[in-house]
């Protein structure tokens, strides 16, 4: 913006945009506050954080850390808030100044505020004097010149609510709230962490003042790099709840604590109590064929005796049984027509036939028998087996 001075020259003014960016040395950048923090915390690296709070604290579990937040405006949903309070409740400190303090988180502390808005072409009218100051500033405050700080918080919990800081009309704009084992500090007119405010006199102070209340020494140090670039509530998405659920049972410790704990008892059941409650039958072995071990057993035997004779006899006897089982004919008359009989029913030549039964008339009338007759006999007993 170009400002007329005279008949001949002019003024450019630098971008009053407020960003609080660390890295924005312009009137309404976070530079010198960004630097300033380091300095009074030299034992942490302040850790830039450019995410919703809910994936912040999903991704944490301190119990004594500093988060700081500088915003022209602080828009968050329902997780969001959530997860703030959880964080605060587990024993950190969550530091936040904003000129508009979304409603929700507000309302979760039963706090409001005033918000003044000012259009950009009152800037110079409003231009003036103005200071702010903790509680425990010794000085009447700590002053530059600009807009005035108006915004200021109302309708507090005076049980859970302590004020610490004012503006120049004797109107809260710094408060702090307190949950379970933390701190939630809020400050409603972030111009006093601005470039062009810390660097007027010893404006630096006032940031140190303010922050005096946090921890000393934090478990970690964060800075919001998210919220001062969000220009409205950032809407819920399925899947954000889906996930919140696990992490809200993680943030508590005995929810924490019972669920791993029916974890760990499901593991043991399914280890041990899945097993047979009962001991594993044996299976029965099957019953052995006793008549083929006998059969064996008394072949070896007469094989041992060398008693062919005896064994030969044994197998034509069982053999004849099977021609008369099988193709019902008499065995004890052998002739011409029980040698084409018995050919024609078993399909075995004629020859082959004559021969087998030649050989077992043979063994009839011989009263001893040798090892080659009997395995003579044998082979030709099989023989007609395997072609019938």
């Amino acid at each position: 913006m170009l400002i007329s001075c005279g008949n001949s020259s002019t003024v450019k003014l630098p971008s009053l945009k407020e960003t609080y960016s660390k890295n924005d040395k312009k009137p309404f950048g976070g530079f010198i506050a960004y630097r300033e923090i380091a300095a009074m915390y030299r034992d942490n690296i302040a850790r830039d954080k450019k995410q919703p709070f809910t994936k912040t604290w999903d991704n944490i579990s301190d119990t004594g850390a500093l988060y700081i937040c500088l915003a022209r405006a602080l828009f968050v949903n329902e997780l969001e808030v959530d997860a703030m309070m959880n964080y605060v409740e587990a024993g950190n400190d969550l530091f936040i100044s904003a000129a508009y303090i979304d409603e929700l988180l507000l309302k979760k502390i039963d706090c409001n505020e005033i918000f003044f808005g000012m259009p950009f072409e009152d800037i110079f009218d409003s231009m003036r004097r103005t200071f702010t100051t903790p509680v425990t500033a010794a000085a009447p405050g700590y002053a530059y010149y600009y807009q005035p700080y108006r915004n200021y918080f109302f309708n507090m919990n005076t049980s859970r609510t302590r004020i610490i800081g004012f503006n120049e009309s004797g109107k809260p704009n710094a408060i702090v709230y307190f949950h379970g084992k933390g701190r939630l500090f809020l400050h409603c007119d972030p111009r006093a962490f601005s470039n062009y405010f810390l660097l007027k006199d010893d404006n630096y102070q006032y940031l140190q003042k303010m922050l005096a209340y946090t921890n000393d020494f934090p478990e970690h140090l964060y800075w919001d790099d998210y919220y001062n670039k969000l220009r409205g509530r950032r809407k819920v998405k399925t899947e954000d709840k889906d996930f919140s659920t696990l992490s809200e049972i993680m943030k508590h410790p005995p929810l924490a604590f019972a669920f791993w704990l029916a974890i760990i008892l499901l593991s043991l059941y399914i280890l041990f109590g899945s097993k047979r409650l009962q001991r594993i039958i044996q299976q029965r072995k099957a019953n052995e064929n006793t008549t083929v071990t006998f059969t064996e057993t008394i072949g070896r035997l007469y094989l041992q005796k060398k008693d062919n004779k005896n064994i030969a006899d044994k197998m034509i006897t069982y053999f004849n049984e099977y021609i008369r089982n099988k193709y019902f004919l008499n065995t004890n008359l052998v002739n011409e027509d029980f040698i084409a009989a018995l050919s024609g029913k078993s399909g075995v030549q004629r020859d082959k036939v004559e021969s087998l039964y030649r050989a077992i008339v043979a063994v009839h009338s011989n009263a001893a028998l040798n090892d080659y007759e009997l395995l003579s006999l044998n082979e030709q007993i099989q023989n007609f087996y395997k072609k019938t």
